[in-house]
């Protein structure tokens, strides 16, 4: 029997709420169900919410410190979850992993220098690298076997092109948990052609069964002192809007380069909240972890046996890892705008747009099953009847 109940519909609106209470503005619509932004509607587990509470209770919130406790409760984590020695002097703190990664591209290139990303994937890895006047340079994932991979030889080719790769471990959209072949081939090329690896890892705790994530910064010394690693309890235990991440750099130049940038931008402060979520979260969530990965394992089964009975035009490869489902609408024959709008005015349902990923992602939804099996069967009812108006 589980002890947290996943089933209970928590409603997010009127709390200035990104994904609920935007939707009445943009679409002027109140019937319209959100299916989209990644975050999950669970409640955080009781750990957290009293911890929280506990530090609301004493109703003074002044300038805070990072004390050694946080430290240690990541560095427990690590090694606990992945068998990944970390040190504590190789952990700075952002207050988010978009920003981490942003900050990692301006101190490791230049103006021009290339940045390798693996499409379909999040589409502020698009924005940094553009904003910053990098180059762009795609390396299109590939579906073989009926799952996505990667493209290996592309990537050997891309590879001289590009000072480093921007790489999404698991992946979003696609759900991709990377095997240890996979990474190994990646520390291999990234080595052989002196790429440096800034490795978004935010996913890495929500990993379904039969599947494993590795940190690839663990693979070698030479991978080590040539990553930096992004992770953070947000997506875990539903507590993005604490804003505070973890970057992990044992590259000791590469590391006082990237914190005299924090220093210089004033931009390394995180919230007493923050502090206080991630170390409840890394010392107390395990047990609510392995229970919602439970309910979202049984959200996917639920969600992709109706999908293939009821929407069969519309294909789903199961994910590995994160709580989000890329649909390909391609069989439908609708332009990306006639997709996004069909779903809006006739399933008044909202899902990401797949072109936002990259062109790799036209003709695609993205889907967010974080959260009670009665908000799934609901959307999924949804997409049905939107699809079926096309008959």
């Amino acid at each position: 029997m589980m002890k947290y109940n996943f089933d209970e519909v928590v409603d997010r609106r009127n709390t200035n709420c990104m994904k609920w209470d935007t939707l009445d503005a943009t679409y002027d619509s109140k019937d319209i169900l959100p299916m989209w932004i990644a975050d999950m509607d669970f409640k955080s587990s009781d750990e957290i919410i009293n911890k929280l509470k506990e530090r609301v209770d004493h109703g003074v919130f002044g300038y805070n410190y990072i004390p050694d406790s946080t430290y240690e409760s990541i560095i427990s984590w690590a090694k606990t979850r992945y068998n990944w020695d970390i040190k504590k002097e190789w952990i700075l703190f952002m207050p988010g992993v978009v920003a981490g990664f942003n900050l990692g591209i301006r101190i490791l290139t230049e103006e021009n220098d290339g940045v390798i990303i693996q499409p379909p994937v999040y589409p502020p890895f698009y924005r940094v690298i553009q904003n910053s006047e990098r180059t762009l340079v795609t390396n299109p994932l590939i579906v073989e076997n009926g799952k996505y991979t990667i493209d290996f030889d592309d990537l050997e080719k891309k590879l001289k092109t590009a000072k480093v790769l921007l790489l999404c471990s698991p992946h979003n959209p696609v759900g991709r948990v990377w095997s240890k072949e996979e990474l190994e081939k990646i520390v291999k090329l990234c080595v052989e052609n002196d790429v440096f690896v800034i490795s978004d890892e935010i996913h890495c705790d929500l990993i379904l069964k039969g599947h494993k994530h590795i940190n690839i910064a663990s693979l070698s010394k030479d991978m080590e002192e040539n990553t930096i690693t992004l992770i953070a309890p947000s997506k875990t235990f539903n507590i993005s809007g604490l804003f505070t991440s973890v970057v992990i750099i044992p590259n000791e130049e590469i590391r006082e380069k990237y914190e005299n940038e924090i220093l210089n931008l004033e931009i390394g402060h995180v919230s007493i909240f923050g502090v206080e979520g991630l170390e409840a979260a890394y010392r107390y969530g395990k047990d609510w972890l392995e229970e919602a990965l439970v309910y979202i394992e049984g959200n996917i089964d639920y969600a992709l046996a109706y999908i293939e009975k009821n929407i069969p035009k519309i294909k789903v490869l199961r994910p590995e890892g994160t709580f989000l489902l890329w649909l390909d609408c391609r069989e439908l024959g609708l332009s990306q705008e006639e997709l996004n709008k069909l779903m809006i005015e006739k399933g008044k349902v909202l899902l990401n747009d797949g072109s936002t990923f990259g062109k790799e992602g036209e003709g695609f939804l993205r889907l967010n099953i974080g959260c009670s099996r009665s908000l799934v069967e609901e959307a999924l009812k949804r997409i049905e009847y939107a699809v079926n108006t096309l008959e």
